[in-house]
Parts: C-alpha cells; structure tokens; sequence
C-alpha cells in the first residue's frame, strides 16, 4: 500500500534551510531581522540583552509560523497527549526521538516487538519522518528540528507495506488501531492511503472501536503526483479528518495532494522536513507529512482542553481553519475547510458540537453493509399426534377380464347407456318427423 509521502529528498543543511521560499518564511525572517537589531531608546541601556534568534533549522520550517504553532506553544506544547504513529515504526537512535517514545508494537510480523525497527524494502524511514513532523525534540540548547507538538508523546507501531509481509495488511491495520487504543493513544495518524474508495469489513470494528474510546484518527489525502487520482481509505472512511496538501504559497499542491469531498484541511506537503533513522535531517514532500503535521495540532488542542471529546477536537481544527481564496465553496474538494491555524484552534472560542463533523461510521455501517442473516426460527410447540389412518378395503375377488366387474359397470356401462339410448331415441324421432314431413309436401298423382 503506498504511502502518502514522497518525491525528492536531500539533506537540509541550515544555509539550505535558510533558502526556503514562501511567504510564510520571509514574514518570519523579517520578524526575527527586527528582532534582533539594536534598538534605539532615549537612554541606551549599557548593558543590552541580545534577543535570541531562531534555529536556521527551525526557521526553515514555515508552517510553524505560517501555521501560527508558536503563538499555540504560548499556551501549550501538547503535554500528557499521546499519538500513536502506524507506519513503518520510529527509529531507535535520534535524539529527536529520546523520551518521546512511550510504547510500541509491530504487526508486521517484521519487525522488532517494540516496533522501533524500521521495516520494508523501501521508504523504511517514512515512519521516522512522519513522527518527526508530529513531535520530534530539539536539542538540548533548543536547536534542530522541532514537532508540532514537542512535548507530546509517542507510539510507534511498525506496518509491512506491500507483498513482503507475512501479515495481510488490512489485518496489520486494523491490529494497529485496537492495539494503539488500547495501549493510551489519544490520536493516531494513518500517513498511508489504499488507492480505492473503499475498505475491508475489518476495519469497521477497529476504527468504531478506536471512536468508542473517543480517540482521533488523522489521514493523509495522498498524492497525485504517486498516481493518486482521489482521496482513497482511509481518508475516506466516516469520521476520519483527512488531511490535503498546499505549497509554501498555500496552493493546493499539484503533486502531492489529491482531492476528495473527504478532505477536512490543509497542511504543508512540499519541502517538508524530516529526521531519518540514521538521524539525517532531509527535505520531503507529501501528505505523509501534512497529515502528522495535523496530529501534532490536535495534541495542542488535546493539551489545551482535556474536557473536550474527539469530535470536538477535530471540529475545532476545521472550524478555525483559513478559507483559501481559491476554494469555491466551503468545504472544498481540493481545500476542505481551509488551511490550519493552530493557535486559533488553541485559543479561540468555538461552539461545540453532538457528532463528530466528519461523519458518523457506525451510520454508515447501518446503512451500507448488509446485516448477517437471522437463523431459521426453532419451532418450540410440541409435535401433533395424528389418529391411525382406517384400515383399507380388502380387495375385491379376481373375476373374468371378460365380464365387466361393478365398478365398471357403475362408473362405465351404466353412464354411457343412459347416455346413449335417448340419444338414439331422439334421433329416430327426427328422422320419422323429416319423412312425415317431406310426404306431406310430395303432389298427389290424379286418378284416371
């Protein structure tokens, strides 16, 4: 099964960093330039602080301004929220990843118990860059790349993607989510797609389970540039907030997002960046990454307001999200709600909600998938004796083929004479008045 992310890749040093062009950044860059500049007061200070500058590294991750994440940090960082990352498992050895890690599995049949081995023969690192986006630490000076949601938790849950698992992946899915829920997931972020509309029956009763312990399920939209022509499950499955994909423009991307009438907001999908399991800091692109990006954000919000159910969270992010003036109708197939804004999904007052916004799946189930078939009713009265059938007439003497017996008489003989005789009668009495008639009409012959 693809993943959702992918593309060009290539290691971000920090003069790289500092050559990302978006708006997002230069607004940024401008705010740091002018922070960091002397200030000039009527009486100088003789001793000035010097004003602390953004990581390059951090800088080059726009959309934690663009995306207004610092302004949300203001009141949380995601503390005591957990999000379970079902990929191909989060690496063991990135300092990015010491204490964020809380637990994990592998239901690959691959991997290590722990699901910290990277597994598959390609993109093993996907899982690594995905929890990156969501709620890798910064260094202990504070440099170096940072998540989201950086003092969230994580779990790791390792997948086999494609035909080298020994486990069928529909069964690695729906194994991952029972598992991620029962093990404290507060979120989970599915960075994969399946190409088609649809999903095994399999994942009903995981994902209703997942939503009966009021968790969040994130997915990403996939990419069209992959071959991804609409949203495919498990971004299409009822009450999944599915996640597309914008440039540093905020431009819906042409490559890697796709479009759907699921899509629920819009993250960053290009020039992303992320941490390998070697600890590599590399440039990708995808919904693989906007959806984590999302997760992240619903942390804050969890973090914020632990007295809000799952629905709530996701109607949060959506109702505080940014129409794109390129969207014709709200929401949109290509930008759904519109593009994040995690401090307003922080702090902003919004109505709650009875149902979760993005749809209801045991509806969905109810209505679509057909109900097992009713056993055959057991009959519980008692049988009903039926008296002895009277005993049948003996048979009658063996008589002469030659003389009719009496029933051939009665039901034969007799019928057919009565039948006959005055039929015969009838006609001979015609028959006398004809000629009666036809010497009445004859000339007489005169006599002599």
């Amino acid at each position: 099964m693809p993943r959702a992310g992918g593309g060009e890749r290539g290691t971000m040093t920090a003069r790289s960093a500092r050559g990302v062009a978006a708006p997002w950044r230069i607004l940024a860059a401008v705010l740091v330039a002018a922070a960091s500049s002397t200030l000039v007061a009527a009486t100088p200070e003789p001793t000035p602080t010097p004003t602390p500058t953004i990581d390059p590294i951090q800088l080059a991750e726009y959309w934690l301004d663009g995306g207004h994440v610092r302004e949300a940090w203001e009141t949380t960082r995601g503390e005591g929220v957990t999000i379970a990352i079902i990929d191909t498992g989060i690496a063991q050895g990135p300092a990015a990843f010491e204490g964020a890690v809380v637990g994990g599995t592998d239901v690959s049949g691959l991997g290590s118990p722990d699901g910290r081995t990277p597994v598959g023969p390609v993109d093993a690192d996907h899982g690594s860059l995905v929890a990156s986006l969501a709620a890798a630490r910064p260094a202990a000076d504070g440099t170096g790349m940072i998540g989201v949601a950086p003092k969230a938790n994580l779990l790791s849950v390792s997948l086999g993607f494609g035909a080298s698992a020994p486990v069928p992946f529909v069964q690695q899915v729906a194994e991952a989510i029972v598992w991620a829920v029962d093990n404290g997931a507060d979120i989970i972020n599915l960075s994969f797609t399946t190409n088609t509309l649809d999903w095994d029956k399999s994942w009903d009763d995981a994902f209703l389970y997942a939503y009966e312990h009021d968790v969040v399920i994130i997915a990403a939209a996939g990419n069209r540039g992959s071959g991804t022509a609409s949203v495919g499950a498990p971004a299409t499955i009822p009450g999944v907030l599915t996640v597309g994909g914008v440039d540093q423009h905020g431009i819906a991307s042409r490559a890697a997002s796709t479009q759907g009438i699921t899509i629920g907001v819009m993250a960053p999908s290009e020039s992303l960046l992320g941490i390998t399991p070697d600890g590599d800091l590399i440039r990708w692109p995808g919904t693989s990454g906007a959806a984590p990006i999302i997760a992240g954000v619903a942390a804050l919000v969890r973090a914020a307001h632990p007295e809000l159910d799952a629905a709530n969270v996701i109607n949060r992010i959506i109702r505080t999200a940014r129409p794109s003036d390129q969207a014709t109708q709200n929401p949109d197939p290509l930008y759904g709600y519109g593009l994040f804004d995690a401090a307003a999904a922080v702090k902003d007052d919004v109505a709650p909600v009875d149902a979760n916004p993005m749809g209801d799946l045991a509806e969905w189930v109810r209505v679509h998938r057909r109900g097992a078939a009713e056993p055959a009713p057991v009959p519980s009265a008692a049988p009903v004796t039926l008296p002895p059938l009277p005993a049948a007439d003996p048979p009658a003497a063996e008589g002469s083929p030659l003389i009719p017996g009496a029933d051939s008489l009665l039901y034969g003989t007799l019928p057919l004479i009565a039948l006959t005789v005055p039929g015969i009668l009838i006609a001979l009495g015609v028959t006398a008045a004809a000629r009666r008639i036809r010497s009445a009409r004859a000339p007489r012959t005169p006599r002599s």
